[in-house]
């Protein structure tokens, strides 16, 4: 079986390196994914990645990440890394779709959410995934990489 981590990136996250980059930094979300996709390699996993600025359609791709194999997703998901962005603050479809996940998943944002405006200060998707890494830049999605795999190894053993 391959080892595959889907990580799920929300509205606006196509803008990387172009949308306030003093917020959100001048990586693209391409040369985000082309480095996770080598350092997971460099674990023995692959990636398989959505970016969407559709609500639903996230739904639909967390739902994809549960019952994969599927058509959508041709491989069995190990875990998720996921940034929901703005709907971190106002989904509760996206919140319950996370939810019935039988599987690790960690929350990341690129900024300080809880350093920026008080409407961002609270998450629905935080209370229903393992851990959140947020501040850290691009870094964040590096290190939720590496603690998953971690963790998907030490679960083996």
């Amino acid at each position: 079986m391959e080892k595959v981590i889907a990580v799920i990136n929300g509205p606006n996250l196509n803008l990387l390196g172009s949308r306030e980059p003093e917020i959100y930094g001048s990586q693209t979300l391409e040369g985000l994914l082309e480095g996770l996709v080598k350092e997971a390699a460099g674990q023995g996993y692959d990636i398989w990645s959505y970016q969407s600025n559709s609500e639903g359609e996230l739904v639909d791709a967390v739902q994809a990440v549960m019952t994969a194999p599927n058509k959508r997703i041709q491989q069995n998901i190990s875990a998720l890394i996921i940034n929901p962005a703005a709907y971190s603050h106002t989904s509760i479809a996206l919140r319950d779709a996370i939810a019935v996940l039988s599987l690790p998943v960690i929350e990341v944002h690129i900024s300080n959410v809880f350093s920026r405006e008080s409407f961002r200060h609270h998450s629905h998707i935080t209370a229903v995934v393992d851990g959140l890494i947020c501040g850290l830049g691009t870094q964040g999605y590096r290190l939720a990489l590496r603690a998953l795999i971690e963790q998907l190894e030490n679960k083996k053993t």
